[in-house]
């Protein structure tokens, strides 16, 4: 049982921040990298103790609208993807947010030229948006097959050239500033940044209880499910029956209101996963399949190195283990997979094979029952959990499909029509001598 739950809110950021740039080298550390760059520009031009806050939060999910690990190569490539759509995706996806609405303006911004503000300098989501442009724009010039000081210079003088139009002047100045230090770069390409940010960041003292943990784990349902449209309300009904089942099972409150945060959580380990395998129409091959099955594992790893949730990353990690140990990624047995873990899985099952997708209708009661019965006789899943779910299946299904479907009006009129609105298949490689650069 939890008996209560705090979490360091440095350590929070950092690590879900990062969780979708650990499926290719090439992206790895991209979000952390550009932060550390934000934060001592913002730090070397004495800013306020909020608005550096406000970069600092902002450069770590400046590119959360890139939802898919093919986009998130591509920007990196200086590639323009769809009209810079993962701005207006970031700014949706974090104004739904109460204490991130702040930052939503900055990342709507992120790429916007310095000749394009009406506003001045002055004006801190002009400075923030600046900041954080040339921050993504160093980062995304760094060869990461080569020595950091051995391209140093060459990455400045690019910047110094985008003086006026693309850059202001006195944010370049504290860039370059920053930049005679030999520190500065070797901090920068440090494989222990991560650390860096959380002892040096502006929250390493500030701790976070359920609530606020809740509303950022209500962020990161909506970019899992909303990666793909197979997908677009699968974690919102996983979360739900999975509380109602918590609650029937008779676990306290506190329990009842981390599993929802386990369910909101529990398939983040699909961001790294190409959508090229996610919505492949046909069989996967066994490759493809092996990369599937690292996704929980992605979800522990990421979710465990927060102190203060290792209970809810088990709840949520372990939702495609089985009792008999036939399960993936860490073949746990019934000895070692506790009763949050049981009921995710089961909710997992029951929303999975109900739901309906593009390329299927969901399932009856009667199919479902024949399946989920099955497993629970073989000895896969919980029979008590399988009972109180048939025990009240019609309240169950009624709540999940209730749920499901005010994720699927956010997707479909909100989410969606954004996408409508550019070309799909829009990518366009950057001439790098022209003013209107990508950044």
């Amino acid at each position: 049982m939890i008996k209560q739950l705090s979490v360091n809110l440095g350590n929070l950021l950092l690590s879900l921040s990062e969780v979708a740039n650990l499926a290719n080298p090439l992206i790895a550390q991209h979000q952390h990298r550009t932060a550390f760059i934000a934060l001592e520009i913002a730090k070397n031009a004495n800013l306020k103790q909020e608005i550096t806050e406000n970069i600092f939060t902002a450069a770590l999910l400046h590119d959360i609208g890139a939802i898919t690990v093919e986009e998130k190569i591509a920007i990196r490539n200086f590639k323009k993807v769809d009209g810079n759509i993962h701005e207006i995706r970031g700014e949706l996806l974090l104004e739904q947010i109460p204490w991130l609405r702040k930052i939503s303006k900055i990342v709507r911004n992120h790429h916007k030229q310095w000749n394009k503000w009406e506003e001045g300098i002055e004006n801190p989501l002009v400075l923030s948006s600046q900041i954080i442009l040339l921050s993504d724009y160093v980062e995304r010039l760094i060869d990461r097959n080569k020595y950091i000081l051995h391209q140093s210079k060459d990455i400045v003088e690019t910047i110094r050239k985008l003086e006026g139009t693309v850059l202001n002047k006195k944010v370049i100045s504290y860039f370059i500033d920053l930049s005679k230090r030999e520190e500065f770069w070797l901090d920068l390409t440090s494989p222990r940044i991560h650390s860096w940010l959380l002892n040096n960041g502006p929250f390493n003292n500030i701790q976070i209880g359920i609530k606020d943990v809740l509303l950022i784990s209500n962020l990161y349902r909506d970019l899992i499910d909303f990666k793909s449209e197979f997908t677009a309300t699968h974690t919102s009904g996983v979360a739900e029956c999975a509380v109602m089942l918590s609650e029937l099972f008779g676990l306290s409150q506190l329990d009842v209101k981390s599993m929802r945060i386990a369910g909101n959580f529990h398939d983040i380990g699909k961001l790294i996963i190409p959508n090229s395998i996610l919505e492949k129409p046909g069989k996967l091959t066994s490759d493809e399949f092996a990369i599937i099955r690292c996704h929980t594992y992605y979800t522990f790893n990421t979710l465990d190195s927060i102190g203060g949730l290792q209970r809810i990353a088990e709840w949520a990690a372990y939702h495609h283990e089985k009792l008999d140990g036939s399960g993936y990624p860490f073949h746990l047995t019934s000895e070692e997979i506790g009763t949050g873990s049981r009921i995710m899985t089961v909710a997992d099952i029951f929303t999975a094979i109900s739901e309906d997708r593009p390329y299927r209708m969901g399932m009856n009661k009667d199919e479902i029952y024949k399946i989920i019965k099955k497993q629970a006789t073989e000895n896969l899943l919980d029979r008590r959990i399988v009972e109180v779910l048939f025990d009240n299946y019609e309240t169950i299904s009624h709540q999940v499909k209730k749920e499901q479907s005010k994720a699927l009006n956010f997707y479909e009129n909100r989410f969606k029509t954004i996408v409508l609105k550019t070309s799909p298949n829009y990518v366009e490689k950057i001439n790098e001598n022209s003013p209107n650069i990508y950044v």
